[in-house]
């Protein structure tokens, strides 16, 4: 297949989002995520051989870019807690006819490497905070860390230039979804964007019921009891959140409403795991090795042929067909924490 002709799955979606997972690693143990009663102290985390370098991640994207890739997002895991991950930023940031580099983070570490990451040509910053609540914080987070020290992440971060910071929220309700508005009010009034999340069924290990989701139209009646908005247009094709603008103010908020109103009918991103595994979907069950070619010497074009290969032949679909085939949810799904949000 040729390097520069665009490609299309199944039902006819280009790839034009990369999310890139550079740790299996976090510093938090959030319940949906990586619950601390299975991720202890004794569990055995990807070795650093094991983890793809930086130079094989910036060849994979450059090949990527080559066939539609447009956006990168740096996930993890933590990203922030694989060392000199400013280094690949920016190396990646060098790669011809890519118009955005963001990274998604619990912001813990940013007071430290917001300048570098800066510098190093990252765009765009999202922070995870699923509430203002310090004791709900540190019951969530499963590390006992209070809130004061996300927020300054988040103020330096904006100090270097960062701005607008996308905030993100997980919503579970009986947890923090009494919470919401709080939350949005801080945040619209520093002009960053807020962004709830249904709770989602992504890997097997964090309990999910649809009785602890909390769905999008819930949400955003909570929110207009406080807060005047209203609908926005989306800014792209694709795009995952429905945009809401603050009718009494410059501040914007989002929902993402994957269990309640699915979008994978647009859904244009793939995702590299740490290891070097591509996966179609974030609920996929089986990913693409790319690390054994990328090690054994493959050319670019094999390469190239091995990605494009498994692109085209994607029809995931997972959100809209959870409910019309129920039987697919006991599969055993890559967890959340090894390929992002």
């Amino acid at each position: 297949m040729n390097a520069k002709k665009e490609i299309k799955d199944q039902l006819k979606r280009p790839v034009r989002d990369l999310r890139i997972s550079v740790t299996d690693r976090c510093n938090f143990r959030c319940a949906y995520c990586m619950p601390a009663e299975i991720y202890g102290e004794r569990y055995e985390f990807l070795d650093q051989d094991s983890l793809l370098t930086f130079e094989e991640i910036t060849r994979i994207t450059n090949l990527l870019v080559k066939i539609g890739v447009k956006k990168v997002r740096i996930t993890g895991g933590e990203p922030l807690v694989r060392r000199d991950v400013d280094v690949l930023v920016k190396m990646i940031s060098k790669i011809d006819n890519l118009a955005d580099i963001a990274m998604t983070t619990n912001g813990y570490l940013l007071p430290k490497m917001a300048l570098a990451l800066k510098e190093a040509g990252l765009t765009r910053l999202t922070v995870s905070l699923d509430t203002l609540d310090d004791a709900i914080f540190r019951e969530m987070n499963g590390r006992n860390f209070g809130v004061k020290s996300v927020l300054k992440g988040i103020e330096a971060a904006s100090k270097v230039g960062f701005h607008p910071i996308k905030i993100n929220s997980v919503v579970q309700k009986g947890v923090n979804d009494h919470t919401l508005t709080e939350l949005a009010e801080h945040f619209l009034n520093k002009g960053h964007i807020v962004r709830f999340i249904e709770y989602m069924d992504v890997g097997t290990l964090n309990n999910w019921n649809m009785k602890h989701v909390v769905s999008a139209k819930e949400i955003i009646s909570q929110i207009k009891q406080t807060i005047p908005i209203e609908p926005l247009d989306p800014l792209y094709e694709g795009e995952v959140a429905k945009r809401y603008r603050q009718i009494n103010g410059t501040g914007e908020i989002g929902i993402i409403a994957s269990v309640t109103n699915p979008f994978c009918g647009a859904c244009t991103r793939l995702r590299l795991s740490p290891e070097g595994s591509l996966y179609t979907c974030l609920f996929g069950t089986k990913g693409t090795d790319l690390r054994t070619p990328i090690r054994n010497g493959a050319s670019d074009q094999e390469l190239v042929e091995l990605i494009s290969t498994t692109w085209y032949n994607r029809n995931d679909q997972y959100s809209q067909t959870r409910n019309i085939n129920p039987a697919e949810n006991t599969n055993k799904k890559v967890e959340m924490y090894h390929i992002g949000g």
